[in-house]
């Protein structure tokens, strides 16, 4: 009867006009606050033409979202002349736009777009400290080596960075690593004298701040451009079409007024977005106190990333360590290898394991997100189920042999049942680990809470990481109550009946 069913249900489905849905344009973001901005000012104004288009926020850094849109992960991404220059091309000399067109087009990219403003890169310090140490100009600075210079990481290691920098005027500080949305309460309250800075930030004024010269041109421009795959006009030629309407729409007093909404009044990035693109007056913030934040409209869609992050890790590390475990618990030195193995996988720190992993699949998202999770998660499970089997009372297991098991019958209905409760405690351990990991797969764009939490650092927004983090808190501390719940109901439904 079921497979009739089947045929006629595979018939039915053979007649039926299938459209498949078209694909949305997918658009990244880096991780700053200009960034999200540009990338919602894009996906709106597509939708707006009435093509679909979502956005990944929050990718990371140049490296990793230019790597997404090679890899096909995203179609388009806000870019600056001088980073694709530089940074992307690896050019020692200023090129030409046609240039970079050029060199991007043996890459199958396109560069297009221009946005109408510059924002580039500048060394900046409080006006005050500026002034009592005679300094205005990136030249003095080599003067005073022992300031203490707070950059982002992502500036120390750029081709047109902190390196370049500091060969062109002499520098001989020695920077310290420090998160761009951090680095200004930092300069404010005096634990570092100079940051790097983009020269649209909107809290260049509002913290008194001046941008040191740089004398010597060693930045080049950073106009905004829109760097794409060379076959988004074909394959999306609505959208294209409408994004074409924002060449030079955006000047840079726009811009720093865009960023200064999100940074300094807390409005969201998609209602900045579609107050510019509607010409409409500047609203008051949308977010409230810490619930308002926890409770927002992203919520459901967050919950449902993270929790699907989370058990689909957790269930592939079941079906891989468990049976692997088997094999290897009878065995000491193949035992102690492979937890060994796994050990290892645990002290590999998370942001470079998905970096690693993105290389590895080509891809971001949640596919190498789940293969960091599932590798987070197999020491645990493997050590418990190990730990399980070697306690099973070797009478037990005689007794099984005696009465005419085979060694698969023996391990099904005497070992693995008695080991039982030591490998739910490791699948327990690895569901709290997947829930605070995953936090991290927003790095990546795969979401969850996680994406709360990245937009938050890059804001500067306290409020915002709370709201981020205490939903995995209280994810975690559901799936405690839940294994808690499941180890009293076990010993009373496995009892003997009368």
């Amino acid at each position: 009867m079921l497979r009739r069913l089947l045929v006629l249900l595979t018939l039915a489905l053979s007649v039926l006009p299938i459209a498949a849905a078209e694909p949305p344009l997918r658009i990244g973001s880096k991780r700053f606050t200009e960034s999200y901005i540009l990338a919602e000012v894009l996906a709106q104004t597509a939708r707006q033409a009435g093509a679909q288009a979502e956005v990944k926020p929050g990718l990371g850094n140049t490296a990793i979202v230019y790597a997404a849109l090679r890899a096909g992960s995203i179609d388009l991404y806000p870019e600056y002349l001088g980073t694709i220059d530089r940074e992307i091309l690896g050019n020692d000399k200023p090129s030409s736009p046609a240039a970079m067109r050029a060199q991007l087009e043996k890459l199958g990219l396109g560069m297009d777009l221009p946005l109408g403003f510059n924002d580039g890169y500048a060394l900046a310090m409080r006006a005050d400290v500026a002034k009592r140490l005679g300094i205005a100009k990136l030249s003095d600075l080599a003067a005073h080596p022992t300031l203490k210079l707070g950059l982002s990481n992502e500036f120390i290691g750029r081709a047109d960075g902190w390196p370049g920098l500091a060969r062109r005027y002499a520098l001989p500080q020695q920077p310290t690593g420090l998160d761009h949305g951090l680095a200004y309460d930092a300069l404010a309250a005096g634990q570092v004298d100079a940051i790097d800075i983009y020269t649209t930030d909107a809290k260049i004024a509002q913290l008194g701040l001046v941008a040191l010269q740089d004398e010597h041109a060693y930045f080049p421009r950073y106009d905004a451009v829109v760097l794409y795959r060379l076959d988004v006009p074909q394959r999306f030629p609505v959208a294209w079409a409408a994004l074409q309407k924002l060449k030079d729409s955006i000047d840079e007093r726009s811009m720093v007024a865009m960023n200064a909404q999100a940074e300094l009044k807390g409005i969201g990035f998609e209602q900045i977005a579609r107050e510019h693109l509607s010409g409409a007056a500047s609203g008051t913030a949308a977010p409230g106190g810490l619930w308002a934040r926890i409770t927002g409209p992203d919520l459901a869609r967050l919950t449902w990333q993270h929790l699907g992050l989370v058990l689909a890790s957790v269930a592939a590390a079941v079906l891989i360590g468990v049976p692997l475990a088997v094999l290897v618990a009878p065995h000491a030195g193949a035992r102690a290898f492979t937890l060994g193995v796994a050990g290892l996988m645990q002290t590999v720190p998370s942001i470079a394991l998905l970096a690693m992993l993105i290389s590895a699949t080509d891809r971001i998202g949640a596919v190498p997100a789940l293969l960091a999770l599932t590798l987070y998660s197999l020491l645990p499970i493997m050590r418990n189920c190990c730990t399980g089997l070697a306690e099973v009372p070797q009478g037990l297991k005689q007794a099984g042999t005696a009465l005419g098991l085979t060694g698969l019958q023996r391990l099904r209905h005497i070992e693995l049942p008695l080991a039982m409760p030591t490998l739910v405690a490791g699948i327990r351990t690895a569901t709290s680990i997947a829930v605070g990991t995953a936090t991290i797969a927003a790095f990546i764009g795969a979401g969850g809470y996680g994406e709360r939490i990245v937009t938050g650092l890059a804001l500067n927004d306290r409020t915002l990481m709370l709201a981020g983090a205490l939903p995995a808190a209280a994810l975690a501390l559901l799936f405690e109550a839940l294994f808690g719940l499941a180890a009293l109901v076990r010993p009373r439904a496995a009892g003997p009946s009368r």
